[in-house]
């Protein structure tokens, strides 16, 4: 993969929200489809599920970071992405808003 890297400054924004979708294979292909179509580059992607109920997940960007952490018992899934690049971070928004 080549990827080409520019300084930046340090500034993180935040966009964090709930929504009501708990199943796993669907919060990976929605939120890998909306970080894929706000300009992210995915660097990596790992998973857990936990024994009883509850699921986590968490994309590597190279703008930093999107967290998915389910609560099936509460029918609630919290998402938290974090970016370096305000416009891409706006354009997930955007996308996210439609969940």
């Amino acid at each position: 993969m080549d990827i080409k890297y520019k300084e930046v400054e340090a500034q993180i924004y935040n966009h964090q929200l709930w929504i009501n979708e708990t199943e796993p294979d669907r919060l990976k292909k929605i939120f890998d489809k909306q970080l894929i179509d706000s300009g992210f580059t995915i660097v990596h992607f790992t998973e857990h599920h936990f024994d009883l109920q509850g699921y986590t997940c968490f994309w590597l960007l190279a703008e930093s970071h999107l967290a998915i952490h389910t609560f099936p018992e509460n029918n609630t899934t919290y998402i938290e992405l974090s970016s370096c690049n305000k416009e891409k971070l706006e354009h997930f928004k955007r996308l996210s808003a439609q969940c």
